[in-house]
């Protein structure tokens, strides 16, 4: 069999790292087994589904490099959803009502009430044509529901192992609205079937959907795929992330956040996995690593500082020629000698700026009153001409001099020459600034 997964996102806001999650763990599994990996477009909410928002999707999935193999449009495919519900229909399977939305809240709540479970109870089914024609002459618009068998439902999940699902215990799903138009169940499932899915890796969330649609593609004469559930993301404090999702869109941690676009895939590949969180420098790796077997079945942690951490590490590791074009996109052009200078100080990308400030422009030294004379003697004993091991010279020449040590000798210097307390290694910024910049700084000139 040759694996052929999807990821069905909605056109309807952003894509965040709770769906890259999704869709990362059907890219990796995919390319592991030497499959296919479909994007399709669940666009069937004609009202919400926007182009730019579909467009956003191809951009930032193509950002990331989670290439796809095949696209589909749920759009373009509604005859196929009608002969489906046709189908369905016919094999009594599908049945319409009419309640509002008002008595199904009544209902619910009569249900727990009584200590019952909130099930749909099929009141629906004992209507006879006359009655049907009466409710719609009074303006009722039907929607459809699925019939259910009220049988177990058991399938092996590649994730969660054995499931078991008492559909007895589940309300008849509604498949099609009063206003006509398709829920997501009943399209996912004749895509899946058409379009030859194999796999179905999606959210925890959808176990319970996963036993009604095992019985939608039954009762259309399919097999159902292999399906997997994996757990879904919760805050670092344990807490639900789905309120926080919006304020991680992929679109924000690449444009805002300026994040490096491994360090996204490889905290969501690996957290919540036996895996060790740690950067990986390419989806190869990722995929080499991969196994559904590593997936927890605890909820995986996210935590936007950890992110932090990683893209950090990355940028730690990263050559000019990795990110020179992504300088430019933000306006925070150096060159390659800074570069290699800060880049070991870098907590993101957006700090180069200030490096490149510092280094080419011009900043007001912070000298002390205690350490004016400590550094205009420094500015004396700088050399003219800066070379490598400048530096240790003129540290080794102040010690002599003044008798100053450890912090008391670097910092003011740190301090004088670049306005920071921490940095990178003065040996390398020292030449970088030049001997005119560096002797006006000690000097407390602004340059």
């Amino acid at each position: 069999m040759t694996v052929k997964v999807r990821f069905a996102p909605s056109p309807t806001g952003k894509l965040h790292v709770g769906n890259i999650r999704t869709a990362l763990l059907n890219w990796l599994f995919a390319k592991s087994q030497g499959g296919t990996f479909l994007l399709r477009i669940d666009d069937t909410d004609l009202e919400r589904s926007t182009a730019e928002f579909e467009a956003g999707i191809f951009t930032d999935m193509a950002w990331l490099g989670l290439i796809h193999d095949e696209t589909a449009k749920q759009s373009s495919r509604f005859a196929a959803y009608d002969e489906a519900a046709a189908s369905l229909k016919a094999k009594g399977l599908l049945y319409p009502c009419f309640e509002t939305a008002e008595e199904l809240d009544r209902q619910r709540k009569l249900q727990r009430a009584q200590g019952k479970p909130p099930v749909y109870n099929r009141a629906a089914l004992a209507l006879d044509d006359a009655a049907r024609a009466e409710l719609a002459a009074q303006g009722r618009q039907a929607h459809w529901r699925f019939k259910l068998s009220g049988q177990t439902m058991v399938w092996d999940d590649v994730i969660r192992g054995s499931q078991k699902i008492d559909t007895s215990s589940l309300s008849d799903p509604v498949l099609i609205r009063a206003d006509g138009s398709y829920l997501y169940t009943l399209p996912s499932v004749v895509d899946d079937i058409d379009l030859g899915i194999t796999h179905i890796v999606r959210g925890e969330d959808h176990v319970t959907n996963s036993a009604a649609q095992i019985e939608i593609f039954r009762a259309l004469d399919a097999e159902p795929p292999m399906m997997g559930h994996h757990p879904l993301l919760i805050g670092a404090d344990g807490s639900k992330l789905s309120k926080r999702l919006g304020t991680l869109s992929v679109a924000g941690l690449r444009d805002e956040e300026q994040m490096d676009p491994m360090a996204i895939l490889s905290l969501l590949a690996k957290i919540g996995t036996s895996d060790p969180v740690e950067p990986r420098q390419s989806l190869d790796q990722l995929v080499e690593e991969f196994s559904f077997s590593k997936i927890a079945r605890a909820p995986a942690r996210f935590d936007p500082a950890e992110l932090d951490s990683l893209n950090a590490k990355l940028l730690h590791e990263a050559s000019y020629a990795d990110v020179e074009a992504r300088l430019a996109e933000i306006d925070a052009t150096c060159g390659e000698a800074l570069w290699l200078a800060i880049r070991g100080n870098l907590n993101a990308l957006a700090d180069v700026a200030g490096w490149n400030d510092i280094v080419t422009g011009q900043i007001d030294p912070v000298i002390d009153a205690e350490d004016r004379e400590f550094a205009g003697i420094a500015a004396n004993l700088l050399p003219e001409t800066i070379a490598d091991d400048s530096w240790s010279d003129l540290t080794n020449a102040l010690k002599s001099e003044t008798g100053r040590k450890g912090k008391g000798l670097f910092m003011p210097l740190r301090l004088a020459l670049t306005g920071q307390k921490h940095g990178p290694d003065m040996g390398v910024i020292l030449p970088l600034l030049g001997a005119k910049k560096a002797k006006a700084r000690l000097r407390g000139e602004r340059a």
